[in-house]
């Protein structure tokens, strides 16, 4: 049994159906099947008959070639959930891949804005202008709310209770949560909305909050575009992206003494250790705060 068509298509639609992934998880493991299926190729070797040695020489040649241990480890997880599916669909008795070892990987700790970095980014904000309102609307939902890029791009005017003070996100897995919206980021939406109601809105994107000058949704990779224009006139030497608005919002209620079952609650972890990252943050922000400033670290 080669990596057949056929069975691409049905593990794309486990994933889709049964596994409920978003889109673009659903393509990175595809993207990662098709690196073991050109190894298969050129070892003259089926999905069927691989063996765990065969599959530990092709994560020897992913590390050859350069790709890092996160990738590896994002890789063989991929691998993992497609030896899986062959299993449960018959196709397979036994996964080889039960004992193939995920790479430790150290803990990296995300980049995270401080109060005045982000009041710096936001004062260079032109918001006299459409797009600049617009943008500042945009960055006011994701600092505030803590929303994935993903979850933004595609809240509707049905997503937003203001008279209760919150909005309806779809996150992972088709997953929805209510989340708290400041009276600030209210305040900028509807300072938008001025401006959007003059817009020629397309077909299909009526109820579609964030668009573009084109009239439909706003995209993932302008909002990418515009944090890093705005990241480099306000003098932000890190590197930031619309994710970093997300750990600096958990990171911030951390520090204010917010709950971190609150915090899991609002970001729609689905597990608590995923959040328990910004502990580790915290400790390390406590930590840099005694080197920098206590009087026994001072000494020449």
């Amino acid at each position: 049994m080669e990596l057949k068509e056929n069975i691409i298509k049905k593990y794309k639609n486990y994933m889709l159906l049964e596994k409920s992934l978003s889109p673009n998880s659903i393509d990175a493991y595809l993207t990662d099947l098709d690196k073991l299926s050109i190894f298969l190729r050129n070892e003259n070797l089926t999905a069927e008959n691989v063996t765990l040695d065969h599959l530990q020489q092709f994560i020897a040649q992913l590390y050859d070639i350069g790709i890092n241990a996160r990738s590896v480890a994002r890789i063989i997880s991929g691998i993992k959930s497609f030896y899986n599916f062959l299993v449960l669909d018959g196709y397979m008795q036994n996964d080889p891949t039960e004992l193939l070892e995920t790479p430790k990987i150290g803990l990296k700790l995300p980049t995270v804005l401080s109060l005045e970095e982000i009041e710096n980014l936001f004062s260079v904000i032109d918001h006299s202008t459409k797009e600049g309102q617009r943008n500042r609307a945009i960055l006011e939902v994701l600092y505030s709310c803590g929303l994935r890029v993903s979850e933004l791009v595609y809240l509707k005017f049905s997503d937003l209770f203001f008279d209760e003070g919150f909005i309806k996100v779809e996150g992972k897995g088709s997953k929805q949560r209510l989340v708290p919206i400041s009276h600030t980021a209210i305040n900028e939406i509807n300072k938008y909305l001025y401006f959007r109601n003059e817009m020629t809105v397309k077909k299909g994107s009526e109820n579609v909050l964030f668009l573009s000058n084109r009239g439909t949704a706003i995209s993932r990779i302008m909002i990418f575009y515009f944090i890093k224009q705005y990241a480099q006139m306000a003098g932000i030497k890190k590197e930031i992206s619309p994710h970093t608005f997300r750990h600096s919002f958990a990171t911030h209620l951390l520090e204010g003494g917010a709950n971190i079952r609150a915090i899991q609650m609002m970001l729609g972890h689905e597990k608590i250790t995923t959040t328990e990252i910004y502990t580790h943050m915290d400790r390390e922000y406590l930590r840099q705060e005694i080197i920098e400033h206590h009087p026994r670290n001072n000494r020449k």
